[in-house]
C-alpha cells in the first residue's frame, strides 16, 4: 500500500473518528435536552390540568355567589307579606304607625338626618290603583320624606329598604347634591305603606 491508498483510507477513518467524536460529545445532549422538553411538557400538562380545575372551581364558586346574589336580590314583591298589626280595628294612622316606625328606624340606622316628612293616609291616597281594587282590606299611607345623607349611607338604607319584610312601594327619589359640598345628598323620597286591616 502506497500513500495514497492510505490517505484515501486515513481520510475517511478521520472524518469517521471526527464524526463519532461530535457523536459522543452532543449526543447525550440531546438526549438530556429531550428528557427536559418531555419532563417539562408533562409539567405543563399537569399544570393547565390543574389550572383547568382551579378555574372550574372558581365559575362554580362565582356562579353559586351569582345566584345566592340574585336570590337575595329578586325577592319579588309579590312574595313579600302584607304588614298587619297585632290588634285589628285600628284606624289608618294607628294600623301603619308600625310599619312607619320600622322605615323611620331604617334612616336611623343609615345615619340619614330627616328634614321633614309628610304623610297622607288612605282618602288623601284616592289614586292607589292597588287599594281602590282590594276593597277595603288595607290601609295605605305615602310619606314624603326629605332626608339629607351621604352616598354610602343612603346606598345602604335603598339596599335595607328594598330587603325589607313588608310589601311597600317605592314611588318616586329624587336626589340631588348639596351645591356647597357635593359629597351630600339632598333627598326626597315618596313611599307608599300597606297594612291588613
Amino acid at each position: 500500500m502506497d500513500n495514497k491508498q492510505l490517505q484515501q483510507f486515513i481520510i475517511p477513518i478521520g472524518i469517521l473518528f471526527c464524526a463519532f467524536v461530535v457523536a459522543a460529545i452532543y449526543i447525550p445532549k440531546v438526549f438530556t435536552n429531550i428528557s427536559n422538553y418531555t419532563s417539562l411538557s408533562n409539567d405543563i400538562k399537569a399544570k393547565e390540568e390543574q389550572l383547568k380545575q382551579t378555574q372550574s372551581q372558581l365559575d362554580n364558586l362565582k356562579s353559586a355567589e351569582a345566584a345566592v346574589e340574585k336570590k337575595e336580590n329578586d325577592v319579588s314583591a309579590a312574595d313579600k307579606p302584607f304588614y298587619k298589626p297585632i290588634m285589628s280595628g285600628f284606624d289608618s294612622e294607628a294600623a301603619i304607625a308600625g310599619e312607619f316606625s320600622e322605615i323611620l328606624q331604617l334612616v336611623r340606622a343609615n345615619q340619614i338626618k330627616i328634614r321633614s316628612i309628610k304623610y297622607e293616609y288612605d282618602k288623601d291616597v284616592a289614586d292607589d290603583v292597588f287599594a281602590q281594587n282590594a276593597g277595603d282590606k288595607y290601609n295605605v299611607a305615602r310619606l314624603n320624606i326629605e332626608m339629607i345623607a351621604n352616598y354610602s349611607n343612603y346606598d345602604n338604607f335603598l339596599k335595607e329598604l328594598y330587603k325589607h319584610e313588608h310589601f311597600l312601594d317605592i314611588q318616586q327619589i329624587e336626589i340631588v347634591p348639596y351645591k356647597k359640598n357635593k359629597k351630600i345628598l339632598l333627598i326626597n323620597c315618596k313611599i307608599k305603606l300597606y297594612a291588613k286591616k
